[in-house]
């Protein structure tokens, strides 16, 4: 039961995840200016007389019905997981003996549950603010890829491979990498950058063209401004779009390489899915681009996004296989138990 908990958990991160980014892209963000309620109700039917006030006093602003249930579904749901999340670590700390489990990974997650509910509260009350917004969406995906190791950790059995120390760091520089890029995505997402390059393979028919890194990167800011209150100008939106970009090459490379190395390692499986789901992803970038950002393929570039953190948070567990079975070898328990 504990073990079925945290794998329908994770499943339920990965739907709150991409069901986030929905709400995000198609301007639902705000569809109910307060937190937790909707405006101070507990569903947006409750709230049908202000939210149609607001909607008439502006038909293309933040707030319609929509939009309303779309955030207050992912409010639900979202509120749902930190619930499992905390039935999930006391269910730890209780079995810690019985599992034989240090219980620290399931109650760092209810810190980390706590903190995602803070920066949900921010992004509606700070108005959608860049930095905010984005540190939202890696929240969700530290979520995604702790329930995911944990999950991991609860399997019957735990394969391990025998793996070089070099494939470990390989393995583990790869979701490094993957949480930069994620990270440049969620910025260009935020602040609305998507398009501020709309042809391919150049930018504004210029491999270099003029880009403001100064306020492209100042974190501390409101949505569209500078720090000093001004409109962000385009050239900002270039150079966080063209980033975007680049790094996608460099990182898009290095996991294909990756799992080549791992289907040599004998992680065939693994190794075949990585690039699968890398050339899928950087397919569907640049699909972004070339069809202007339709709303299905952005949210499924968020959720391929999400997918490359399971995948690679599991590959880095098991890669890690190997150092697992040699501590366990030398457990007092197994030792003790071992025939003479």
């Amino acid at each position: 039961m504990f073990r079925k908990l945290i794998l329908f958990a994770t499943l339920l991160t990965l739907c709150v995840v991409v069901l986030g980014a929905y709400v995000r892209l198609s301007d639902a963000g705000l569809g109910c200016p307060d937190w937790p309620g909707c405006y101070g109700k507990i569903t947006p039917h409750h709230a049908a007389e202000h939210i149609e006030e607001a909607h008439a006093a502006a038909p293309h602003g933040p707030v319609s019905m929509a939009k309303a249930w779309k955030e207050m579904v992912h409010r639900y749901l979202a509120a749902s997981l930190g619930f499992l999340i905390i039935v999930i670590a006391a269910m730890a700390w209780k079995m810690r003996v019985r599992l034989d489990q240090s219980p620290w990974l399931p109650i760092a997650l209810v810190a980390v549950v706590i903190l995602q509910g803070l920066f949900g509260k921010w992004t509606v009350t700070m108005l959608l603010k860049p930095a905010i917004v984005t540190g939202h969406l890696i929240g969700g995906l530290t979520t995604l890829a702790l329930l995911t190791w944990l999950s991991m950790r609860q399997a019957a059995s735990r394969p391990g491979v025998r793996t070089s120390g070099g494939l470990r760091i390989a393995a583990a520089l790869g979701f490094v990498l993957l949480a930069c890029q994620i990270t440049l995505g969620g910025w260009v997402s935020t602040n609305y950058a998507a398009l501020a390059c709309s042809d391919l393979p150049t930018c504004q028919g210029a491999w270099l063209p003029a880009m403001d890194f100064a306020n492209a990167f100042h974190v501390v800011r409101e949505l569209g401004q500078t720090a000093s209150g001004d409109l962000l100008p385009l050239p900002a939106l270039t150079a966080i779009h063209w980033t975007h970009r680049i790094g996608a090459m460099l990182v898009a490379g290095y996991l294909l390489v990756l799992g080549a190395i791992l289907v040599g390692a004998g992680m065939r499986r693994d190794g075949a899915l990585l690039v699968a789901i890398v050339v899928l992803q950087f397919c569907l970038g640049l699909s972004n681009v070339w069809f202007g950002l339709p709303l299905g393929i952005a949210v499924a570039h968020n959720g391929g996004a999400a997918l490359l953190v399971v995948l690679l948070t599991v590959i880095n567990f098991r890669v890690a296989g190997s150092a697992a079975h040699v501590t366990l070898a030398f457990h007092p328990k197994i030792v003790s138990q071992s025939p003479r």
